[in-house]
């Protein structure tokens, strides 16, 4: 008998894929919304291994503290705005009803209050369309536009560490300790390669030679490939 399925090893969970929690050094998530506008400095730059851009510690006014994604262009000493009556700045965090159309947003929120959701990758932003009654659109980083509540906060700019894919990797080691520091499993063999005990597309001289497409309800042990394919075969040209 062959080996479990990767995906099944995963879903039975375990310390071999949890991801260790002392590399999680803070929780980046904005403060409970607040009336008026509250004013805080940058005042120290983390590396966090969780995380592809770099944090930004604040220190506000009354001598609190919190820690979010910090903005390509940012520096020790600037300030930041916060609260309902924030006006637009690097680095800001303002509501989306009162953020200019065509200005770039990141860690935008999905519900009013949850901290911030959406675009937190290095390099990322996204980008506010147009506001429509209660409601903004906001142009993701995948194209796809959605309507978000004008309440939901975001901050303005692009996520910082920007560029971080475009050096080339050159060597095997290097992607181990990248691979490494979130406890990602690496290297991922094809499934092609396997034997046929250990996988459904083993044992087939490195070809399939059959359809990948599978259905959603099939058990645990088969399920790779195309989950639930919408169509297969080639394209009609008309």
């Amino acid at each position: 008998m062959g080996k479990k399925l990767r995906q099944q090893r995963r879903g039975k969970g375990g310390n071999v894929f949890a991801k260790p929690s002392h590399r999680f050094k803070a929780d980046v998530e904005f403060k409970p919304i607040k009336q008026g506008r509250f004013f805080g400095e940058v005042i120290e730059f983390i590396d966090n291994p969780m995380h592809t851009a770099p944090l930004m510690l604040i220190r506000y006014d009354d001598y609190k503290e919190n820690i979010l994604l910090a903005p390509e262009g940012i520096k020790i000493g600037d300030k930041i705005q916060e609260g309902t009556e924030a006006s637009a700045g690097l680095g800001h965090v303002l509501q989306l009803g009162t953020i200019p159309e065509g200005m770039p947003v990141y860690n935008v929120e999905l519900r009013a209050g949850d901290g911030g959701k959406f675009v937190r990758a290095a390099g990322n932003y996204a980008t506010v369309v147009s506001h429509s009654g209660a409601t903004t659109s906001v142009k993701l980083p995948s194209k796809k536009v959605i309507e978000l509540d004008n309440r939901c906060r975001a901050q303005i700019g692009v996520v910082a560490g920007g560029g971080r894919t475009m050096q080339p990797i050159m060597k095997a080691g290097k992607s181990h300790y990248i691979m490494h520091a979130t406890n990602r499993k690496w290297p991922v063999n094809r499934g092609v390669k396997s034997n046929p005990v250990d996988h459904p597309f083993g044992g087939k001289q490195h070809h399939k030679g059959f359809s990948s497409a599978i259905s959603r309800n099939a058990p645990p042990g088969a399920k790779v490939g195309h989950i639930a394919a919408r169509r297969t075969g080639r394209k009609k040209r008309g």
